[in-house]
């Protein structure tokens, strides 16, 4: 049977087209994809995210579990921070991407993709050394994102917080609108904004809150669809398409987020044989030159030799042209190149652009944001 979030009804009564998402009924979209996109760009959307899934773990020694999980160094990461880190297999491959909030010196939680919570629960329990504590606690939390750049303006109207003070990658417990909540400025569109984790039977009277509040800011309910042509403009990897465990961090362009230098972790001696031997093949962003928008699977050629092919690719309302993510061949990565998608028997010219597509609109200096 499919899960339904704790705002399952709302979405309906809101006249959301519902889809099957990872074991989950979700919301598509409420109006249209390049409405609601354009609303989270130039005011505010409220997302559901409660498929999402929130992994704890603390107790003694847990530092070291998650240090040795994950890619990302944890070491400066002081408690009420968040860190954006893969988490990979033994031959280097991504098990997942996620992030890590340090609630306490030994007290950690993982927000990780939605299809793959059961297997990242069943993994992290797996690797777990010491006497850390391991749960998964999905069922119990939602999680609602605030995106825009008028999300502060709506927020401070239910919270007594200085939101202006919280930097971005940093969170906090907050009373929003009565509601207890944990508070972060994260967000996967590139514009500012917070996510609010609390408990799913306050979750509905938030989202109430929410909507009302930001309605004469322009806020509007954004669904899955509009979720992804946000990411795809920022450049961001989505686990399952662009990233999984036959990519690395080095060929996903996240060699970023990979400190060798910190010692022991799940997949170091394969990602430091990568930085020895070099890579094949690399992640590029390309755009159109038309509005024909790319699919997953589509081959991307120079002339009529295949280089590769997309794994995430959609018309981006903002562009207004077609834009896209691929694994090419190293020697056909440089930026300005130029290439073609084969679509239905038709090569359509297209070129390898610098990700992101758009500049983040982030107003706040915090912790490194996703993309460098």
């Amino acid at each position: 049977m499919l899960k339904i979030t704790a705002l399952h009804q709302i979405h309906l009564s809101l006249g959301a087209r519902m889809i099957q998402f990872a074991g989950w009924q979700m919301p598509l979209q409420y109006t249209s994809i390049p409405e609601e996109h354009r609303s989270v760009r130039e005011s505010a959307g409220l997302f559901d995210l409660s498929h999402m899934g929130e992994i704890r773990l603390q107790g003694k020694g847990v530092f070291h579990s998650v240090q040795r999980l994950v890619t990302n160094d944890l070491a400066h990461l002081n408690p009420g921070e968040v860190l954006y880190t893969p988490m990979c297999n033994s031959q280097g491959g991504i098990v997942d991407d996620l992030l890590v909030y340090r609630t306490d010196q030994e007290d950690f939680l993982l927000v990780v993709n939605a299809a793959n919570t059961e297997k990242d629960y069943a993994w992290i329990e797996k690797q777990g050394r010491g006497e850390a504590k391991v749960e998964n606690l999905t069922d119990e939390f939602s999680l609602i994102a605030l995106q825009g750049p008028r999300a502060e303006e709506i927020l401070t109207e239910l919270t007594d917080l200085n939101l202006s003070q919280l930097l971005y990658y940093h969170f906090t417990q907050a009373r929003v609108k009565g509601v207890n909540a944990l508070l972060s400025r994260t967000g996967y569109t590139g514009e500012d904004g917070f996510e609010l984790c609390l408990v799913s039977q306050e979750a509905a009277k938030l989202w109430n809150a929410l909507l009302r509040a930001g309605k004469p800011y322009g806020l509007k309910p954004i669904g899955l669809g509009a979720r992804d042509t946000l990411r795809l403009e920022m450049g961001y990897r989505l686990h399952g398409n662009d990233i999984d465990e036959t990519t690395s961090p080095f060929e996903a362009a996240l060699g970023w987020t990979v400190k060798l230098s910190k010692g022991d972790f799940i997949g170091r001696e394969a990602l430091e044989e990568q930085t020895k031997e070099g890579i094949r093949r690399k992640l590029i962003g390309f755009q159109m030159e038309s509005r024909i928008a790319p699919r997953k699977g589509y081959a991307l050629f120079v002339k009529e030799l295949k280089i590769g092919e997309v794994t995430s690719g959609s018309f981006s309302p903002t562009l207004q042209k077609g834009i896209g993510l691929g694994y090419v061949d190293l020697q056909h990565t440089s930026p300005g190149s130029s290439i073609s998608v084969g679509i239905r028997g038709e090569n359509y010219p297209a070129r390898i652009v610098p990700l992101p597509f758009l500049t983040p609109r982030i107003n706040r200096i915090g912790r490194p944001c996703m993309q460098k």
